[in-house]
């Protein structure tokens, strides 16, 4: 007679479906896909750290912010066997309509590993998913990734009953922040920060800042580039 998993576990096995942890056998090289519509399509190495067989299931989605949005992009393979310590090249396509020219279109690829079905029925398997955003840059867009950060507008608001940072995006990229920190005086605050949607305006939560503070502030930031690197900024604020 076959065993049930008790709730914890299954509870366990739930979680883990959703895990991107280090534990998995799969290994994206690289942590974000940038695909310039100047070319024909992107691509990303998988690799299988593991000695065991494993199958890939890969699929795009749209961002939270555009929930229910179209997916215009084909993945080749989306399903595909990977021999221990082997390595497999997804390739992305446009299909080449339907995503604005005038700025930059965010969605993510899910990878996700499937192990081989266990010859112990009692055993308990675990599949992990791992997700890289996906960034499509139409020919419309000259702001360089570098120049972007530099055009943002940052300013501390009261709203909601509370202090927030206002920040301004008027350039056409997506801007992913890094650590984001308050300076006032002696004390430093920390900032909850979002990715930039590109030409908008965001407001962040600065936690434990009830008001906005007399004096100097200085906002220390970071920006993710292309290839995952954090670059470091620093601004006066405007009160």
């Amino acid at each position: 007679m076959k065993s049930f998993l008790p709730v914890r576990y299954r509870l366990a096995l739930a979680l883990c479906v959703f895990s991107s942890a280090s534990s998995a056998g799969v290994q994206l090289a690289g942590t974000r896909i940038v695909y310039p519509a100047t070319e024909r399509e992107a691509s990303i190495l998988v690799k299988n750290q593991g000695s065991a067989d494993i199958m890939i299931q890969s699929w795009m989605e749209p961002d939270a912010r555009d929930t229910g949005a179209d997916v215009p992009f084909a993945i080749t393979p989306s399903l595909a066997r990977m021999g221990g310590n082997k390595q497999q090249m997804l390739r992305v396509f446009y299909h080449g309509k339907g995503l604005p020219e005038d700025r930059e279109s965010v969605f993510w690829l899910n990878v996700q590993e499937i192990p081989q079905q266990a010859k112990d029925e009692n055993s308990l398997q675990v599949a992990f998913r791992q997700r890289i955003k996906v960034f499509y840059r139409p020919k419309g867009v000259t702001v360089t990734q570098a120049e972007a950060p530099m055009q943002l507008q940052w300013r501390l608001v009261s709203r909601d009953g509370t202090s927030q940072l206002e920040v301004q995006n008027p350039s056409a990229l997506n801007i992913s922040l890094g650590t984001v920190t308050l300076n006032s005086g002696q004390q430093e605050y920390l900032v909850e920060e979002q990715m930039l949607a590109p030409k908008s305006t965001t407001y962040m939560k600065i936690k434990k800042l009830q008001d906005i503070p007399s004096g100097q502030v200085l906002l220390h930031w970071e920006t993710i580039n292309d290839y995952g690197g954090l670059i470091k900024h620093e601004t006066s604020l405007e009160k």
